[in-house]
């Protein structure tokens, strides 16, 4: 009876909160199944019957950054635009505001460095590539864009939002403080590559 009152009272989300906290504040590394425990103010041996180790912990708040992002995007094909901002350009805003409103956990997303943790992202990373370059390729091919240019502008759209991001995340300025450059700088990339409204992609 104790066991299932600690169960109910002691949830996965609460784990995953606490657990992402001190990931972001003190580092992967500095942090142990019975810190987290400690934060929540329960034994560690608690927290096993959500996860059976500190990995997969991590790789559960991964999934679930990952799966918040990815809803964004799919929320931004839908969205109402603004007259001035294609529909591509918008989803490209999207993706960026959510790298500068959360940059903590942009940086264990997409900028982790150490090998172990690297591990767990790269699946995640690479699904994420791919719902963001099959919502693109969608418009493109819309715009009749071509195959050689369907395959590959997705990949340099990526790449240069998370650029734009890195670049940007050190300063910690918010979304609202640079949301002008980072549509300057959108547009640029839409305009070279064939993704302007009056392309056709809306």
């Amino acid at each position: 009876m104790a066991r299932r009152a600690v169960e109910q009272e002691l949830s996965r989300e609460r784990i995953l909160e606490a657990a992402r906290h001190l990931f972001i504040t003190k580092g992967y590394r500095a942090i142990s199944m019975r810190s987290i425990g400690q934060h929540l103010g329960y034994s560690h041996g608690s927290l096993y019957y959500h996860f059976k180790e500190k990995a997969e912990l991590f790789y559960a708040i991964v999934v679930e950054d990952f799966n918040h992002l990815g809803h964004l995007l799919l929320q931004a094909m839908v969205r109402p635009v603004r007259d001035d901002v294609s529909k591509v350009e918008h989803i490209m805003m999207e993706f960026i505001r959510f790298g500068l409103e959360n940059p903590y956990q942009y940086e264990i997303m997409f900028m982790i460095r150490d090998e172990e943790l690297l591990s767990y992202c790269r699946t995640e990373q690479g699904r994420c590539f791919e719902l963001f370059a099959s919502i693109i390729r969608q418009y493109m091919n819309e715009a009749n864009c071509t195959e050689e240019d369907i395959q590959r502008v997705p990949r340099t759209l990526f790449l240069a939002m998370h650029g734009f991001i890195s670049y940007y995340i050190q300063d910690r300025l918010t979304f609202v403080e640079i949301e002008s450059s980072a549509l300057s700088h959108v547009k640029v990339l839409c305009r070279n590559l064939g993704q302007q409204p009056e392309s056709g992609v809306q």
